[in-house]
């Protein structure tokens, strides 16, 4: 009978979590830091559109720096995704810490397309790189960005971890075309010969950011213990 009766609660249970998740919508949406995102795109679209802007043929290489530096700019404004003033309020809500962070880049993910599109296409088209490989670098800022984010959540429940994250993604930024070693440059222009392996270097970074970003978004064991032994008189 205890069984049966733990089996019947479990589409119960899950069925109340979808409940509460979607009843997160709207709050959530309503937290997520639009200003950060607007400034970052606003500045990346502007970047984008500069070899257009300044007349005459467009070389190569200043369109694919012209793109990473708006995918630089967009990925500083969402390394403001996970800030929320009320993190230690919606901790207490019945659901995962993980379901709350997917919510928010569910929220992002169909702008951001939308944006980089605009942005790839501001470019002309005869200096435009590889559109795979481009999206590919643009994709990694931008998980890169979250898991800075992610981590400092996890690490230290940062209730406004962006302008910290944001502060040392420019910085790498600035750094890494500089202290990279030459076998494993990343910022290479097309045409290059390191083209093709500079952007499997991209495709592991961005499989290592993904790991980082699903590992740091997921309650530490030790808390959501000490919250479940917790009685109703927090003893």
């Amino acid at each position: 009978m205890t069984g049966t009766r733990a089996a019947g609660n479990t589409p119960a249970r899950e069925a109340a979590r979808r409940g509460a998740l979607l009843q997160l919508v709207r709050p959530v949406a309503r937290t997520v830091p639009w200003w950060a995102l607007a400034a970052g795109g606003g500045l990346g679209l502007l970047a984008a559109a500069l070899p257009r802007l300044s007349g005459g043929e467009v070389a190569p290489w200043a369109a694919v720096n012209a793109l990473r530096a708006a995918a630089l700019c967009f990925a500083l404004g969402a390394a403001f995704l996970l800030d929320d003033p009320a993190r230690q309020t919606t901790a207490a809500v019945p659901v995962r810490r993980v379901l709350r962070h997917a919510l928010r880049f569910a929220l992002v993910l169909p702008p951001a397309a939308a944006w980089w599109t605009a942005a790839v296409l501001l470019v002309p088209e005869e200096a435009r790189p590889p559109a795979g490989d481009i999206t590919l670098e643009a994709a990694t800022a931008l998980v890169l960005a979250l898991a800075g984010a992610a981590f400092a959540v996890r690490r230290r429940g940062a209730e406004r971890p962006g302008q910290a994250v944001a502060a040392f993604l420019l910085v790498t930024a600035v750094l890494a075309p500089l202290l990279s070693p030459s076998e494993w440059a990343l910022f290479t222009a097309p045409g290059d010969p390191r083209w093709a392996d500079a952007h499997g270097h991209w495709t592991l970074l961005l499989g290592a950011a993904l790991v980082a970003v699903a590992v740091c978004c997921v309650e530490p064991v030790r808390r959501r213990t000490l919250r479940t032994l917790r009685s109703p008189s927090r003893t």
